[in-house]
């Protein structure tokens, strides 16, 4: 097997080991005195849904919200499509329509919240004094502007009428029961789609501070909310949430775990550096080059050949006017770092199968990436500081496309340093002075 195929089988049982199909069925709660309404929002929400109308025996009702493309037969419970990472509207009609599924509902009833990563997008629902182009101007900027996804939903929190724990608390006196799938670092249940229907101890001073950390321009009724603490959300001891269960059914470091075990089957030995990697994406690809490149000269800390994993959510400042996305981003940092080092192979993708805006899951990186990339006329580094990480790859034939993976377990980085002449290629030199 070549290295390319060793790291895309590592990336596939990554994704393969997040699908609901495998996560939902021993989850799932005794049937209720009353009835079982299913509600959720997420990239891997239809799917989640199927799985629950494959393995509940009684009757259930609901509907879920999740991105364009990422349907799921259901016959039972509604699927709803709507837009992500820039919420549109039909994603406030969604929003508005769940909280209109779990009105009336008695304590004998059961609320099953099947939430993933990309709820915060599909879920726009404005808090009075703000409009549905309040949010996207505000999920544009918070985009751009280098912010943690952590950092990202405290502000999404506090500017919207459903997340938070405002959704649970619209469920009351039901009990509510959440299958979440993490994408998070931390696998905080706040921070996956915003929390809507937990309990969130953080305020709009918290939000504040973000804005004004990060210089991010939003629209003055934003300001207003937030100065004014009128975008409070619900906060841990209130009693509307008593009824509510949460349980992680998938996380990143279950699909690193799956990706090791697909390494050891090869007869290579995988590390797991971290499922909660952040920061700067090309300065997490600077760094990680640098511990690629004392396995491959030095064999320390680890003796190759073997896979260096790592999971978490990077982030990028855009300055640029490129096609990127912080996998690709990621991954070209590294390869200029690395600087065509012999025996080092690396992808890097979103197990969701969308990195950054592009319809493409992330990118491979070979030792003579970027020997190829100087005789096609491309300056590497110019293209990161132009964050066209995916112009790059796809100028190479690089790129990975997935589709819609229907899960989404955050990052996926893998290293493969192999046995060999640990030297770099003096290609790269030749393609740089004949380009220069």
């Amino acid at each position: 097997m070549n290295p390319r195929e060793l790291l895309q089988k590592m990336f596939a049982a990554a994704v393969e080991a997040a699908q609901p199909a495998h996560c939902i069925p021993r989850f799932l709660p005794a049937a209720p005195g009353g009835r079982l309404v299913v509600i959720g929002a997420g990239k891997a929400s239809a799917a989640m849904a199927k799985a629950v109308e494959d393995h509940w025996p009684g009757e259930l009702s609901g509907l879920v919200v999740t991105r364009y493309g990422y349907n799921a037969p259901c016959r039972r419970i509604e699927i709803v499509e709507a837009a992500h990472p820039v919420p549109d509207a039909a994603g406030l009609a969604a929003a508005g329509r769940l909280l209109q599924t779990v009105a009336g509902l008695t304590a004998d009833d059961l609320v099953l919240c099947l939430i993933s990563g990309g709820g915060s997008a599909l879920l726009p629902l404005p808090l009075p004094g703000l409009t549905l182009d309040d949010e996207q101007a505000v999920s544009r900027a918070l985009l751009k502007s280098g912010a943690t996804i952590s950092e990202m939903n405290c502000v999404r929190r506090h500017l919207s009428a459903i997340k938070g724990g405002r959704l649970a608390a619209a469920c009351h006196p039901a009990r509510v029961l959440n299958l979440l799938i993490s994408d998070v670092p931390g696998d905080n249940p706040i921070d996956i789609a915003s929390g809507p229907t937990v309990a969130d101890p953080t305020t709009c001073a918290d939000a504040l501070a973000i804005i004004r950390r990060h210089g991010i321009v939003v629209p003055p009724p934003v300001l207003d909310i937030l100065q004014g603490g009128g975008g409070e959300s619900v906060k841990p001891g209130d009693t509307r949430l008593a009824g509510v269960e949460t349980r992680l059914i998938a996380t990143p470091q279950l699909a690193l775990e799956a990706a090791a075990a697909a390494a050891r089957e090869a007869g290579l030995p995988a590390y797991i550096l971290g499922d909660a990697i952040e920061g700067e994406a090309r300065d997490v690809g600077k760094a990680f080059a640098g511990i690629a490149l004392q396995v491959a000269n030095r064999g320390q800390p680890f003796s190759r050949p073997c896979v260096l994993l790592s999971g978490g959510e990077t982030t990028v400042t855009v300055r640029g006017q490129g096609r990127g996305g912080r996998n690709v981003e990621f991954l070209l940092a590294l390869g200029i770092a690395l600087d065509g080092q012999a025996n080092v192979h690396a992808l890097a993708g979103d197990t969701d199968g969308v990195d950054g805006l592009e319809e493409t899951a992330g990118a491979y990186l070979a030792p003579d990436s970027l020997a190829r990339a100087w005789a096609l006329g491309l300056n590497p580094r110019e293209s990161l500081d132009n964050n066209d990480g995916h112009g790059f790859f796809g100028a190479l034939g690089d790129s990975i496309v997935t589709g819609p993976t229907l899960t989404n377990v955050n990052d996926f980085r893998a290293i493969l340093v192999t046995d060999g002449i640990a030297a770099r290629d003096a290609s790269v030199d030749a393609g740089r002075l004949a380009n220069r």
